[in-house]
């Protein structure tokens, strides 16, 4: 290539310091109102900081000391939190007895310590209950960040290397402006030139776009602040993107990096947090672990992401699919239950510039064939992956809810066997590994590395289960929420003791003694209009309604929903339930988000636990205890979640004496036996094999004792009835042998039913 003109390196130049110039604009629009927010922080952050020491105990002080400090003095004295120590003068400590120079010295040195550390790392909650002037504010300083949108981040960090890069290499390529000062200088600094002017034509090959990107990143930090009652009600629309931004400028890390991390071995945390991410493809900023888990399914390309629900696994995977298309893949696929395909559409084309294509419905073929020809990321259901020949050009198999494929002799899961052996890369996605069983989880693992899960050797349940984490530790990545999401609002669980009405205690005995366990489980509901459950539930509504609160109402029935939606005189959306199109099933629920104040949502459990976002909620009402503790949790994580800026109540309605007490019990049970296996907590003092049960033999036992039970009663209640010609036959008896096997087979039978069928 030869050299330059003269008139060619100025032409060069001027495109150069024009676009150095808007880079410059930038950086100082972005410098000013990061600044703006970092100000409005302080009185907030003094705030919050002084609040959390004045409840730290005096006795806290020993420990920034070394255990140095006597505090006994200060304490009998009165003070008794360090914020006590802090605020006092000098001369106010020094007069207490028993509390000398030495003492004094090192009681507010330690105090003024754990003050600054304090008010390092607060991240300042946003309380949408009470408004005051100083959150204001700050809204308002984060308003033109967050308006200002997803490619903000990238506009920026394109004008930080511009600006570096220019400000070096425009100053050196000068020297070729002028024909006869390139003639006077020796070779190497003409050499030098010559290089700086082939680097700034580079970076100039796509100056149209690039100054697109940064004039309209300019233009949107120009606009003018809004009032404060926009900045509220945006903050209420958008509360993820604001509180991402506010712990990225208060520099705010997790509370605990190895739990952020998923207490990962050191030397395996470390690869992960080698390997590069690209964001240009991507149009959402991540937090730190969700960079993190985008980090781990690349570097160790077949992984399970297990995060509890609310933490932003579809983030994370839309991150890992970006970065692999920006440096060459061509195809992916998403697989998923068709509750979710149009969440999954939506989050693709709105969280990157990837073009994501249907595989679902009549024009399925048509979707295929425009994947294959163009590229991008093809989502299809479960059902509709069976029918789907794998191809070999898949980078990432995603599979979301990836716990529907634990059995490996269901089709589904076949089909997803035969894929993950085709695909470059797999990441399954879930936050219920295992429901009921150890075994469901090597089942997931075996998907991805067969045989890993199976590599522990016999022990105690406890060294069984911590030589369980440490062999899947390469495949599998977990965090919970109360470790990495500091700004979620308090969650708070009430059980609704409800005794049986007359009327649901003649339908539960009837239920008991035909063995039906569902229809036991939905007794309470049997008759509406006396329901002691239905008028708690009406009570709670009517309550959320007065102060204009969102309810999502759950139930694993049906029945149960409708005879809810009937007995509400509020404004009802739903149900939602597993045979609604998506389609519709996301109009419900944008309909539900989208109306003012008070409204109800009507949800089967087992289908509304799973791909919502129902951050417009915050209260929800469980008709009655589930089988299985996953399903909760799934549920209330679709209200509880990132974004949330309400407190969240959850109500269950239960009844004493009933099985509904018996399922708590079970649910605690198989929670503590996730914990040991999957959330990595301490270990549960419980044996595995004590709760590894099926639904089946769940149910005959409940159906068992609760005859059982019934019969104790009614032998106690009514001693002279029972030898009446009137009462039931021995082989009526609820407590009779030939009943309880024939409550065996009914509940073995009725218990796995999908509830749309009862």
């Amino acid at each position: 290539m030869g050299s330059p003109s003269a008139g060619d390196v100025r032409d060069l130049l001027r495109r150069a310091a024009r676009l150095l110039g808007d880079a410059r604009g930038l950086v100082a629009e972005h410098d000013r109102a990061t600044a703006e927010v970092r100000a409005a922080l302080e009185p907030l952050r003094a705030r919050q900081a002084r609040a959390e020491l004045g409840a730290m105990p005096v006795s806290r002080l020993k420990d920034v000391t070394g255990g140095r400090l006597r505090f006994g003095a200060l304490r009998d004295a009165g003070y008794t939190t360090v914020l006590d120590v802090l605020e006092a003068t000098p001369y106010e400590l020094q007069r207490l007895p028993g509390v000398g120079p030495q003492t004094r010295w090192r009681a507010q040195s330690a105090a003024q310590r754990m003050a600054r550390a304090t008010a390092v790392s607060c991240v300042p909650h946003v309380d949408v209950g009470s408004r005051d002037a100083e959150t204001g504010a700050l809204l308002m300083a984060l308003y033109r960040l967050v308006a200002a949108g997803p490619e903000l981040p990238r506009a920026r960090r394109a004008a930080d290397t511009l600006a570096r890069r220019f400000g070096r290499l425009i100053p050196e390529a000068r020297l070729l402006r002028s024909r006869l000062r390139r003639l006077l200088s020796g070779s190497r600094r003409r050499g030098r030139a010559e290089t700086a002017a082939e680097q700034i034509a580079d970076l100039l090959a796509d100056e149209t776009a690039t100054r697109l990107l940064l004039t309209q990143a300019t233009t949107d930090l120009l606009r003018p602040p809004p009032g404060e009652a926009l900045a509220w009600i945006d903050f209420e629309v958008r509360a993820a993107d604001y509180h991402n931004l506010l712990a990225e400028l208060s520099a705010a890390a997790p509370k605990d990096r190895a739990a952020a991390e998923g207490f990962l071995p050191e030397d395996l945390a470390a690869r992960v947090r080698a390997q590069e991410l690209d964001d240009t493809l991507r149009r959402v900023s991540l937090r730190g672990y969700q960079a993190f888990g985008a980090r781990f399914a690349l570097c160790l390309r077949r992984v399970i992401l297990g995060d509890e629900m609310g933490l932003g696994k579809t983030i994370q995977a839309i991150a890992a699919l970006a970065h692999l298309h920006a440096r060459g893949t061509t195809h992916s696929l998403v697989v998923c239950p068709a509750s979710v395909l149009v969440n999954w559409l939506r989050e693709i084309e709105s969280r990157s510039t990837l073009t994501a294509y249907r595989l679902h419905g009549d024009e399925r073929d048509l979707a295929r064939a425009a994947w294959l020809q163009r590229g991008g990321v093809a989502v299809v259901t479960f059902d509709g992956l069976r029918a789907l020949d794998p191809v070999p050009e898949v980078g990432m198999l995603v599979v979301d809810e990836a716990h529907y494929v634990k059995n490996p002799r269901a089709l589904r899961s076949k089909a997803v066997a035969r894929w993950c052996g085709e695909a470059d890369r797999v990441l399954f996605m879930t936050g219920t590994p295992m429901e009921n069983r150890v075994e469901e989880f090597r089942a997931l693992v075996d998907h991805l590395q067969p045989g890993l899960s199976w590599q522990v050797e016999p022990g105690d349940p406890a060294s069984r289960a911590r030589a369980f984490r440490r062999a899947v530790a390469p495949v599998y990545l977990r965090r919970n929420q109360r470790d990495v999401v500091t700004e979620l609002p308090d969650l708070v669980h009430v059980d609704e003791w409800e005794e049986f009405g007359a009327a649901d205690a003649v339908a539960y005995r009837e239920a008991v003694g035909s063995g039906s366990f569902m229809a036991m489980r939905r007794a309470a509901y049997a008759v509406p209009e006396t329901s002691a459950k239905l008028e708690r539930l009406r009570e709670l509504v009517e309550e959320a309604d007065g102060a204009g609160l969102k309810v999502v109402v759950f139930s694993y029935f049906r029945d149960v929903l409708a005879a809810v939606g009937a007995a509400l005189r509020s404004p009802v959306h739903g149900p939602l339930w597993g045979g609604l199109d998506p389609g519709r099933r996301q109009e419900v629920v944008d309909a539900f988000t989208a109306a003012r104040g008070h409204a109800v949502l009507l949800a089967q459990i087992q289908s509304g636990g799973v791909g919502l976002n129902l951050q417009a909620a915050s209260v929800v009402i469980i008709c009655e205890p589930q089988v299985k503790p996953t399903l909760e949790s799934q549920a209330v994580a679709r209200v509880h979640r990132m974004g949330q800026v309400r407190r969240v109540r959850v109500h269950r309605l239960v009844t004493p004496g009933s099985m509904d007490e018996r399922l708590l019990r079970i649910m605690q049970a198989k929670t503590a036996l996730f914990d040991a296996y999957a959330r990595r907590s301490h270990l549960a003092e419980s044996t595995p094999d004590a709760v590894d049960v099926t639904d089946e033999a769940l149910a005959e036992r409940i159906v068992r004792e609760e005859r059982r039970h019934l019969a104790e009663t009614t032998d106690r209640a009514e001693p002279a009835e029972r030898a009446e010609p009137s009462a039931p036959s021995a082989s009526q008896a609820p407590g009779s042998p030939s009943a309880s096997s024939a409550s065996s087979a009914s509940s073995a039978s009725s218990a796995p039913r999908d509830a749309e069928a009862t």
